[in-house]
């Protein structure tokens, strides 16, 4: 079974220096019926303007993942990170007992466009932690690489969840296929181009969620960038 959401369903809000869609309920949108689906609460598209960003603010009790897609994200925490995530990044942070940051956009004349991606962890009460790695492209192409897991399995960054998200880039034709294991479901967003999902056509800004099917296979239409979410069912 695969439910399909389309770009143009997802909340949407312009501030001038932000905008964003929402693919799940979060701030001010909210929909009973797009509350997240499994342990995956949050997908922000989020598109800042050149030195402008989000000033400093706290959480907790989260696993926070970002994956830049264009530009340059400046990061700053309480734990004394501090760094520039640019395209091919991805980062962790595990907000545990408690942190703050800040994130801007670090170029004075170029978008930063990036997913912010929030995960609910195995339990309360982690310590805080912080993780950077960059994901060379040709790992991506043609072939579905994790980018973030509970293990740290093909230099992913590590996330204390029974979670895996994969990252994939498709391009002239290429497919791939990911076997879902019983007890699992998945979800799919597409960061960029199209692709056919198991005969199913879905352009940027995309989702799907994918159950019962055995294997997803994705096939490439246009330019195809997309991250797929390996849950444990709710």
């Amino acid at each position: 079974m695969i439910r399909v959401r389309k770009n143009n369903e997802r909340g949407h809000a312009n501030h001038g220096w932000l905008d964003i869609w929402h693919t799940f309920s979060f701030a001010d949108y909210v929909d009973p019926e797009q509350m997240g689906v499994s342990v995956l609460l949050v997908i922000n598209e989020d598109r800042v303007q050149p030195g402008q960003g989000f000033p400093t603010h706290g959480h907790r009790d989260m696993e926070i993942v970002s994956y830049v897609l264009d530009g340059a994200l400046e990061h700053k925490d309480s734990m004394g990170n501090g760094s520039v995530i640019r395209s091919g990044d991805v980062q962790r942070m595990s907000a545990g007992t408690g942190v703050r940051h800040s994130e801007y956009n670090a170029s004075k004349n170029e978008l930063v466009h990036f997913l912010q991606i929030w995960i609910l962890p195995d339990r309360a009460n982690h310590v805080p932690g912080y993780e950077q790695v960059q994901v060379p492209a040709a790992e991506l192409n043609g072939r579905l690489r994790a980018i973030a897991s509970p293990d740290g399995r093909e230099g992913s960054v590590t996330i204390h969840q029974d979670a895996v998200i994969y990252a994939t880039k498709l391009n002239n034709g290429a497919a791939v296929s990911h076997a879902l294991a019983p007890g699992r479901l998945a979800y799919l967003h597409v960061a960029r181009g199209m692709v056919v999902v198991n005969g199913q056509a879905l352009t940027a800004g995309d989702g799907a969620r994918v159950e019962q099917e055995g294997t997803i296979s994705l096939k490439e239409g246009r330019n195809a960038e997309v991250l797929l979410f390996d849950l444990p069912l709710e």
